[in-house]
C-alpha cells in the first residue's frame, strides 16, 4: 500500500467539495486501506479522502491510541443526523502543518454513512470522535479548520504560510 501525497494549504485541491460514492467497489476499498497507511505515517488521527487529492466522500479515523475501545473507523458517504452541546478545543490538521488554533465543534453526534463494504452503519461519537468526525466532513465540503477560527488568526497564519513559501523559492 503507498503513501499518498497529502496536500498542504494553500493547495487548491483542499477547498474542492468531494462527490459521494456511488458504490463502495475494490478500489475505494484499497483508497480507504492507502489512507489508513497515509495517516498512520503522517502521523495524524483523521484523513479525508480530498486531502490525498480524490473527489470522493471518503474518510478515516483512528483514536484507538487514546480511546482503545473506539476501533478505526473508514466512513463513505457520511452525513451527520444528529449533533449536540458545544466544546471548544485546540485542533491541528495534516494539511495545515506546524499551526494548532481552538475551534468550535459540537460535543455529540451521530454519522449515517457505508462502511468499507457497503453496509450503511450510523456512527455516535462524543468529545474527540465528535470532533474528528466534524473535522473530517469539513474537509470533504472544502472546509479547513482556519476557515473556522477568527479572521486574525486566519491571517496570521496565511502570512506565515506565505514567508516559508517564499524561503523555500529562494532556496530552490
Amino acid at each position: 500500500m503507498p503513501v499518498l501525497k497529502i496536500y498542504k494549504y494553500p493547495d487548491a485541491v483542499l477547498k474542492n467539495k468531494a462527490e459521494p460514492v456511488a458504490e463502495v467497489s475494490d478500489e475505494i476499498r484499497q483508497l480507504i486501506d492507502d489512507m489508513f497507511e497515509t495517516m498512520y505515517a503522517a502521523p495524524g488521527i483523521g484523513l479525508a479522502a480530498t486531502q490525498v487529492g480524490v473527489s470522493k466522500r471518503v474518510i478515516v479515523i483512528d483514536i484507538s491510541h487514546s480511546h482503545p475501545e473506539i476501533p478505526p473507523l473508514a466512513l463513505v458517504n457520511p452525513v451527520i443526523t444528529f449533533k449536540d452541546g458545544e466544546i471548544c478545543e485546540e485542533e491541528g490538521c495534516l494539511s495545515v502543518p506546524d499551526y494548532q488554533a481552538d475551534v468550535c465543534r459540537f460535543n455529540h453526534v451521530k454519522v449515517k454513512a457505508l462502511d468499507r463494504d457497503g453496509n450503511e452503519v450510523e456512527v455516535e461519537g462524543e468529545e474527540l470522535l465528535a470532533r474528528a468526525i466534524q473535522h473530517e466532513i469539513d474537509h470533504l465540503d472544502g472546509v479547513l479548520f482556519i476557515d473556522r477560527i477568527s479572521a486574525l488568526k486566519r491571517e496570521m497564519y496565511k502570512r506565515r504560510v506565505k514567508k516559508l513559501m517564499k524561503r523555500e523559492e529562494v532556496n530552490l
